[in-house]
């Protein structure tokens, strides 16, 4: 793919235009990836029968944990991409295994009409997204750092979130409006599933017409970076930086659990032991990641305003204390609106670190191993601790020691907080800025 430009400075147009561009990319990226998470509530049965309601769960957050250990693989290969070729290409190709892997999952029979081999492709589709996603993050987290200026890096920065919840809440609203207008429950068990990996297959289209229209990043062609064409994203290059390699993977462990305990897990939670219905339990998450989308710009700005380091300590401080008492209450309440309130409670301390997590990972990496850097150290984080928090707090609740989940989740918030107070503030060491 041509990822050649010209030399002209990019005006304040254009480079809104093209972090809007690449941020509606990102949304169809996490909506197809999401989308199996909101519904497998309703698939699980069709790739793993069981009289088991937990068991089917587990087994489908088992398969949703093997897209996560892609992830190293499709950070590397794809940030090694994006360093060498462009963030352009990278962005593009990204979307289009992430839709391929959606028509998969759509047309794929299931257990009873093929047997084994149906659960088979429906690992292989989410190994296909792991590639995807896993790329998608470092890349995309790069092009928007890189295509902000300094007094606004973390306010448009944390659109990478705003679109991620975004795809999130699109798939969890195409699910309230097949619950609650379209289809009965036992359509959507039946076949009504397959719906929303159709409509992700399909925004492939959109997506490509979104992103071929994306501006290069100065920082990318600038001379310097030219010059650095035999190391650009090279992990020889990369181990050149172990302490922000590990500052990456330090400052993930606890956002990223705390993320997927309160977003994707909580659907299951709020049914699985609350008691909740799953239409209840599907609005609840859909009003809780509402809010949480709109509060991302808000924590980008003051982050902008007084440093990137007071936002993830906030993280770090409060949610090693609230974590386990909001984990309590919720598995207590059959009120919605008390559970909305603890979720929402939970999602904005959470917000000190989404909001900003991808341009201080930026902030730290060279443009020429920019992507790999923060795509690489990132995926290996997310799988070993965001793919498997699911899975590992469903074994709990299997064993009967669900409350070992809470301070798992705290434990892993602790472990960052310790990074927190030991790095460099990014906003005020940045090297990107040393760049421009």
């Amino acid at each position: 793919m041509n990822t050649a430009h010209t030399s002209q400075p990019i005006t304040t147009a254009s480079r809104i235009k093209s972090i809007v561009g690449g941020s509606l990319g990102n949304l169809v990226e996490w909506y197809d990836w999401y989308v199996y998470s909101a519904f497998s509530l309703y698939f699980a049965s069709s790739f793993f029968p069981s009289t088991d309601k937990t068991v089917e769960l587990l087994n489908a957050a088992g398969v949703f944990a093997i897209g996560f250990l892609m992830r190293p693989l499709g950070g590397w290969l794809m940030g090694t991409f994006a360093d060498k070729k462009g963030r352009k290409a990278a962005l593009t190709y990204s979307v289009l295994l992430m839709s391929a892997g959606s028509l998969i999952i759509a047309v794929t029979p299931d257990y009873n009409h093929i047997g084994i081999a149906a659960p088979i492709l429906l690992v292989f589709a989410r190994i296909v997204q792991g590639l995807s996603v896993g790329g998608e993050y470092g890349t995309s987290a790069t092009y928007l750092s890189e295509m902000a200026a300094k007094k606004h890096r973390g306010f448009y920065s944390s659109f990478q979130y705003v679109t991620l919840i975004m795809g999130q809440l699109t798939a969890l609203g195409v699910l309230v409006l097949l619950q609650r207008v379209f289809l009965t429950e036992e359509q959507l068990r039946l076949w009504g599933w397959r719906i929303p990996f159709a409509i992700g297959a399909a925004l492939a289209i959109i997506t490509m017409y979104l992103r071929r229209s994306l501006h290069e990043p100065a920082t990318f062609t600038s001379k310097e970076n030219k010059e650095k064409k035999d190391s650009r994203g090279t992990i020889k290059a990369l181990l050149q930086h172990p302490r922000a390699v590990l500052t990456v993977m330090g400052l993930t462990l606890g956002g990223t659990v705390a993320f997927y305990t309160f977003t994707t897990y909580m659907q299951k939670f709020l049914v699985n032991t609350s008691g909740f219905s799953k239409n209840t339990a599907t609005l609840v998450s859909t009003l809780t990641l509402f809010v949480f989308m709109l509060a991302q710009p808000l924590y980008g700005y003051i982050s902008d305003r007084i440093g990137r380091k007071p936002l993830l300590k906030t993280f770090g401080i409060l949610g090693t204390l609230t974590t386990v008492p909001i984990m309590i209450a919720l598995s207590h309440t059959k009120n919605e609106w008390l559970a909305f309130a603890l979720i929402m409670v939970a999602l904005l301390i959470v917000s000190n670190y989404t909001s900003i997590n991808a341009v201080v990972k930026a902030e730290l990496f060279p443009a020429h191993i920019r992507a790999l850097g923060v795509g690489f150290p990132y995926a290996i984080a997310v799988s070993l601790f965001g793919g498997t928090a699911e899975p590992i707090a469903l074994l709990f609740k299997l064993k009967g020691h669900q409350e070992w989940f809470y301070w798992y989740v705290t434990a892993c918030i602790l472990v960052s907080l310790v990074i927190y107070i030991t790095m460099n503030d990014t906003q005020k060491h940045s090297k990107i800025e040393e760049e421009v």
